[in-house]
């Protein structure tokens, strides 16, 4: 079940307007990168592609990390569980609970 349900047209050069809805539930705006992954049921999953993060402490372990690539500075791979905690984090979920900035059909 669709907690938004949207429809946008392709022109002819493939492309389209992803609708307001959605780009606010994603939390994206222009410049924005987006990421589009076709599972194997036929659906397409339409997730925020940007690289930044918003957590402070994520942004400097990140320029520590690229300080220390920079300076060839021995590099250790970081464990499983921590990355996939940082990545948890780094996800923005959709809040249906929020008023919906400006118009919206339905």
């Amino acid at each position: 079940m669709s907690i938004i349900h949207e429809v946008a047209t392709m022109t002819a050069k493939g492309q389209i307007t992803m609708p307001r809805t959605i780009r606010q539930a994603l939390g994206v705006g222009v410049g924005a990168k987006v990421a589009f992954e076709l599972q194997e049921n036929g659906q397409v999953v339409v997730s925020r592609a940007d690289t930044e993060h918003e957590d402070p402490a994520i942004g400097a372990f990140l320029d520590l990390l690229a300080g220390d690539i920079q300076a060839g500075r021995h590099v250790q791979a970081i464990p499983d569980d921590l990355a996939r905690d940082m990545l948890d984090h780094a996800v923005r979920e959709a809040r249906v609970d929020e008023d919906i900035e400006g118009d919206v059909d339905l």
